[in-house]
């Protein structure tokens, strides 16, 4: 088998369907704001987010394992610790001037008068995310989830005796806008991870080198980039490309399957 074939092939699905993944992005933005929504420009329908993330999720997967299928055998000597930054003291108030703040707080969202907005600190840039080359790990949790309240509270004094209806909490909507901006981030890193895999290979030796560093000074570091059970967002278990295609798996659940196989086998020791 040809790795770099494979590992070629598969790139190349990943970025059409990143692709995909944009123009649905863009979609729903257009139709947010042909629908009347004021700065819906970074904006998506909640069903159309949760349409994205479901197919973001094992894209991302699918790339972090093909980077660590093409960093066997790449050694890197491991970069000096990295010093802590003093940390700066956060305002305590939504208006700061001169690093003074005048202890008007506003709740999020509310609008600011138009004599109070030379005080408002202008807000900085959306930072670009980096591709992650871990699985994130799952979540432990002994708590029980509540159910979600129907209502909301209501406060009245007990000697008036006229009774207020308690409002009814309003349900979340398929069309209800939501902030994409953080996964139109996640679908640019993807991109430029899947356009620079050799350079995310090198990232990952690097962490490696890391990692080793850390285990051998005995202090506690995470030991696999890559966490147990099925990869995140896949459908499937294991890679059988002569099993018959179940009717929910997508082409995405495929590629994630053989990387996750062909990445479970390159992180094994080389005893050659």
């Amino acid at each position: 088998m040809d790795l770099n074939a494979v590992i070629e092939k598969h790139r190349e699905a990943l970025r059409r369907i990143v692709a995909g993944l944009v123009a649905m992005l863009e979609f729903g933005a257009a139709t947010l704001v042909s629908r009347g929504f004021a700065g819906a420009g970074g904006m998506a329908p909640r069903h159309l987010h949760r349409a994205i993330l479901k197919m973001l999720r094992p894209a991302e997967s699918a790339a972090r394992r093909l980077v660590i299928v093409l960093a066997r055998g790449i050694v890197v000597t491991p970069p000096r610790p990295r010093q802590a930054r003093p940390t700066k003291p956060k305002p305590t108030s939504i208006f700061v001037r001169d690093g003074v703040g005048t202890g008007i707080v506003l709740r999020q969202g509310a609008p600011v008068p138009a004599h109070l907005a030379h005080l408002v600190p202008r807000k900085a840039a959306a930072r670009p995310l980096s591709f992650p080359l871990l699985d994130p790990l799952k979540r432990r949790s002994g708590r029980r989830r509540r159910p979600a309240a129907a209502g909301v509270p209501r406060i009245s004094i007990a000697e008036d005796a006229l009774r207020l209806a308690v409002p009814s909490r309003k349900p979340p909507l398929p069309d209800d806008p939501l902030d994409a901006g953080r996964l139109g981030r996640r679908l640019a890193a993807l991109a430029g991870a899947l356009d620079d895999l050799p350079g995310q290979a090198k990232r990952f030796a690097r962490w490696k080198a890391r990692r080793d560093r850390a285990l051998a000074a005995g202090r506690i570091h995470r030991v696999s980039a890559l966490r147990g059970g099925r990869p995140p967002g896949g459908r499937l278990s294991r890679y059988e490309p002569d099993a018959p295609r179940r009717s929910n798996i997508r082409d995405v659940d495929e590629i994630l399957a053989h990387a996750h196989a062909l990445a479970h086998y390159a992180l094994r020791p080389d005893t050659s």
